[in-house]
């Protein structure tokens, strides 16, 4: 592929991906407007959410091992059609079931064209400066995805309607198939991938009981039996999924992926940093909204500082240095100047705060996030064989589902519970109940907020101990890559 080719090429794999990542957000701000044109309660309204995040995060594993197993193009374009075809029924919902439905086959498609996007984009650059700028624009789309997501909500619910929230999928995903179907190569099946069925199974399984438990943790509870049996039961299905897979004859997750140091370091700094993103990006939301009261577009235009801070940490200053210097001199700063941001929003109060504490926080943030979250995937994706480059990618990606879940999930449990004690402990002093439930909603906010930092810190400590390589592993990916099969259609 000339060189123009393979950066175009990039553009296409770049679009899927900020369409899969920009989905997970930006229902949010059209939620309330769909919740009462298919008179969802309040208590199911959730599922619009969840049966996406559930469908995508359970079955990213196996969706990784069939994009080795069918082929990494073939996989992508399939991924596309599929996920355009679930977005425009989403649209066209004319009840509740339907719209949940929609949204978990966006989550299978999802799944699959994830982790094909990424093992195309790591299997297709492979020269260490090349790579690096590469990985820097990748990384600054996944970590700016979830703010797109709300910007664009904003305008597409307040201009024109909630369904176009879902219907812009659909163009998107058509624009990137063409691109895919011209630019791309090497999408033709190894001859040596199996499917492992009892992996797929017991990891899919296993994964779709702890995503669903901390789905449901939120609104039922960490003591709910329910939410208990699923976690424990995930827990104990990967258990035995982790088992099979060092003695099936082709594992779903081969153990060279999880068994390199610099790979393990970089997954678990991904699930710790979404742990903590997630969670946040709800509380600034309703902060700005119903504290603040912006509209929809305003709120998603606030967003931008974040985008911005992620593009320059990612493309201006990891893509830079990733060759330069050890991956954990670009993954340790930017985790504590994350968590340096968070600790200035974490003091927000009921008066406007958006100047001085916003506004800076959101540039640290995006600029921490960014520079980390770039050398992640690099370090994650780097050094694999490519037969097994779906199952890294799918890996990856599956920490961060799982980690927004885990965040979601727990941070919003510990705000509840800090406002209703709030509340219950303040009633008696502050009569005005506006104004106690708006300090109640931002102490709960707040002190959700440190827990978050926390996270990032413990991230920040993981990558400083664990990933210990002098350079991230891209020249080492150019070396032992086994040969692709090219796609005679380009």
């Amino acid at each position: 592929m000339a060189d123009n080719r393979r950066w175009w090429a990039l553009v296409v794999i770049a679009l899927a991906q900020l369409m899969v990542v920009l989905d997970m957000t930006i229902v949010n701000i059209a939620l309330p407007s769909a919740q009462v044109a298919l008179h969802m309660s309040d208590g199911n309204r959730q599922w619009v959410i969840t049966a996406y995040t559930l469908a995508f995060g359970g079955l990213l594993l196996l969706g990784g091992r069939i994009a080795d197993l069918a082929g990494r193009k073939p996989a992508f374009m399939t991924g596309l059609l599929g996920f355009a075809a679930a977005s425009a029924l989403g649209g066209a919902a004319v009840n509740q079931g339907m719209l949940f439905g929609a949204r978990a086959l966006q989550g299978v498609f999802a799944a699959l064209l994830a982790p094909a996007a990424l093992s195309l984009l790591a299997t297709t650059f492979t020269d260490p400066k090349e790579r690096g700028k590469a990985f820097g624009i990748f990384g600054a789309i996944i970590g700016a995805g979830a703010a797109v997501g709300l910007l664009a909500g904003g305008f597409l619910t307040q201009y024109l309607d909630w369904r176009w929230c879902l219907y812009v999928n659909v163009p998107i995903a058509l624009v990137a198939f063409a691109g895919a179907y011209v630019l791309l190569s090497g999408g033709g099946r190894h001859p040596d991938a199996r499917l492992d069925v009892p992996g797929a199974l017991l990891g899919s399984a296993g994964m779709l009981a702890l995503v669903y438990g901390f789905s449901e943790a939120e609104s039922r509870g960490w003591g709910d039996a329910l939410v208990l049996t699923l976690l424990i039961g995930g827990v104990v299905l990967l258990g035995l999924f982790g088992i099979w897979q060092t003695r099936a004859r082709v594992p779903l997750l081969p153990m060279t992926v999880v068994r390199d140091r610099q790979r393990v370091g970089a997954f678990l700094t991904v699930l710790l940093v979404t742990i903590g993103m997630f969670g946040v990006f709800l509380f600034l939301t309703y902060y700005m909204q119903r504290v603040l009261g912006y509209s929809p577009v305003k709120t998603g235009v606030a967003y931008l500082p974040i985008t911005v801070g992620m593009v320059t940490g990612s493309t201006q200053v990891a893509a830079r240095l990733l060759h330069r210097v050890p991956p954990r001199l670009l993954m340790v700063p930017g985790l504590l100047l994350a968590a340096g941001a968070l600790a200035l929003i974490a003091q927000v109060g009921v008066e406007p705060a958006y100047a001085s504490h916003i506004l800076p926080g959101m540039l640290m943030l995006g600029l921490g996030m960014g520079t980390a979250m770039m050398t992640s995937v690099s370090l994650a994706t780097g050094g694999v064989a490519a037969r097994d480059s779906g199952a890294a990618s799918a890996t990856f990606n599956t920490a961060q589902q799982v980690g927004g879940s885990i965040g979601t999930a727990l941070l919003n449990t510990i705000a509840a519970s800090v406002t209703t004690r709030y509340a219950t402990a303040h009633a008696a002093s502050i009569p005005n109940r506006a104004l106690l439930e708006a300090r109640a909603a931002v102490h709960g906010f707040n002190v959700a907020t440190w827990w978050a930092m926390a996270a990032l810190l413990l991230g920040a400590l993981i990558a400083g101990v664990v990933v210990n390589a002098d350079r991230a592993p891209a020249a080492q990916a150019a070396q032992e890559r086994t040969p692709e099969p090219v796609d005679s259609a380009t």
